[in-house]
This record gives structure tokens, sequence and C-alpha cells, in this order.
């Protein structure tokens, strides 16, 4: 069973951080000024070195040191839960260790890309990074990139094992995989939307937060919606959920994370630059995007 504490710190908004670049390097002040700002609107976790970070793009050097900036900007105020996952084993056991020696709180698993493994091959990955580390472990299940899914009996055979798998981060797309997760692993297991769009739907059914692209650039925006939520006001979540509606659409215009990248450029915290294979948003993209972002501005300050 899951400690009632680590469970509230689990919940909420937990936001997958960009890794700002500048002519090819880490943009550290960009960096801790983003998280300043994540640190402000009450996100609950930051999530270091995951896809939205491009991690698979970062020296084990540099995502030794984001990870770094992410603890020691966050003292205590918000969960760390930095991104490990690799498809090579190995790696990921040496990555969770590191990312542990870090001081990291937790760590997020992304189940391997390419590789394809049966779920037989899942248990035996993510038991090698259990085996590895103590630290508390949300698996990551998003089939459109890795091609691969955790079945809801993997993710209960793993919680049963290992006391410290203790939540998923599900990016599926499927509302009812929620449900599916959930009488697969009880009430205790911590549960995150890993789809902005679907974080009203998800926390309906029985979702505890979301790991959020969004909340980069919104990020009181999420934590209200989720706070919301939380307390019964389903009516002013919807509302919520409505007004960012065309705006989550456009973050996802394009391959995450270069919209977000773009959105926060647009205001000026951070350069707009990622990094191959990745490219600079469309210029069609770029148009739509601005424009719901304009219109959501408009109706926020009326």
């Amino acid at each position: 069973m899951i400690d009632s504490e680590l469970r509230r710190r689990l919940s909420g908004v937990f936001t997958a951080l960009v890794t700002p670049f500048r002519d090819g390097a880490i943009d550290v002040p960009a960096f801790e000024r983003l998280i300043a700002a994540q640190l402000a609107a009450g996100v609950a976790g930051l999530v270091p070195v995951g896809t939205t970070g491009e991690a698979a793009t970062l020296s084990e050097e540099e995502a030794d040191e984001v990870i770094s900036i992410a603890v020691a900007k966050a003292k205590g105020r918000a969960f760390v839960m930095a991104g490990t996952g690799s498809n090579a084993t190995s790696l990921a056991v040496r990555k969770a260790q590191r990312a542990r020696a870090l001081g990291a709180d937790g760590i997020l698993v992304v189940t391997p890309y390419y590789n394809k493994p049966s779920q037989d091959g899942l248990f035996a990955h993510f038991s090698a990074v259990a085996d590895a580390v103590d630290i508390p472990i949300m698996l990551y299940s998003v089939p459109g990139r890795t091609g691969v899914e955790i079945a809801p009996a993997t993710a209960a055979r793993l919680a049963q094992a290992y006391p410290h798998v203790v939540g998923i981060k599900e990016a599926g797309g499927r509302t009812e995989r929620i449900t599916e997760l959930r009488r697969a692993l009880g009430e205790d297991f911590v549960i995150h939307s890993g789809d902005d769009g679907l974080t009203l739907p998800f926390l309906a059914v029985g979702a505890d937060g979301v790991t959020s692209v969004a909340s980069n650039l919104l990020p009181r925006e999420i934590v209200a919606l989720c706070g919301a939520w939380a307390k019964g006001e389903a009516r002013e979540a919807r509302r919520i959920h409505e007004a960012l509606f065309e705006v989550i659409g456009n973050l996802f215009i394009e391959s995450n994370p270069v919209p977000v990248k773009a959105a926060l450029a647009r205001g000026g915290a951070i350069a707009a630059e990622v990094r191959a294979p990745l490219a600079p948003l469309r210029p069609e993209n770029l148009k739509a995007l601005e424009a719901s972002l304009s219109a959501f501005e408009t109706a926020r300050n009326l």
C-alpha cells in the first residue's frame, strides 16, 4: 500500500519541463526562470529529462545538469520526478541510479521504444530498474511513441512485486484505460494523465493528476483546473478545460515540444530552439498557435 503522504505529493500537476537551448547549449538561466514560474504557480511536481525535455538528444552530462538544477531549485517545494527511461535496460538502470544520486525524489520510466518487447519483457525491464533503486517509480505508457502499451496486469504485477512502483503516466489517448488500470491496481496506485487535452476526462474517471506539457506555458491555469476538480467544483473545472481547449490542441499541432517551445518563445521566456531531428514549427502552424493564444489571452483579460 502506498503511503498516504506520498500519494498526496504525487497528486495534482507535474510539469514535464522543456529543456531550453541557446546556440546549441542548455540555457541555464532560462531553465531556472522556468522552474521558478512553476513553483510560484503551485505545481506539485517537476519532471526534468522527459520526452518534453528532449531527453533523447541530451548527453548524460547534460541530463545530470538538468536534474541537478531541478533538485536544487525545487528545495522540497515540489516533487522532482526525473525521466530515466531508455530502450536499453542496462542504460535505464544506470540513468535511474544517477538520478537517485543527484537527489531526485522519484523517477519516470518510459516503456522501451523501438524494441517492442512483450509484456514479460516489460516486466523484466522495469524489474531491473526497480531492483537497482529504492525511490518511487512511475511507469510511463505512451504507445504512440514507443509502439507498446503497458498492460494493466503487467502494471499490477510490478506494483505487487515492488512497493516503490507507485504510479503510471498514461498517455495512450483512451479514457477507458483509466478504469482498466484502476480496476487492476486499486485505489492507492497513482494515475496521471499524459495527455493535456484529456486531463479533465481522466480525472472524472479516477486519475489523480496530470504530467503536463501545457503547464510549462500556463501553470496557474492547469493547477486551477486540477484544483477545482479536487474541490468538487466540476463546473469550474469544465470552464477552464473549455477555455484551454484550442490552445492545448495547438500545443500538439506538431511533435512535442516544438509547439510549446514556440509558445514560450513568443513571450520571451526561452528561445524556440530545438535539437535535431526536431525542426522549428512550420509557419502555418505557428500562425494557428499564435491565434489561439491571442484569443485565450483576450478572453482571460475581459
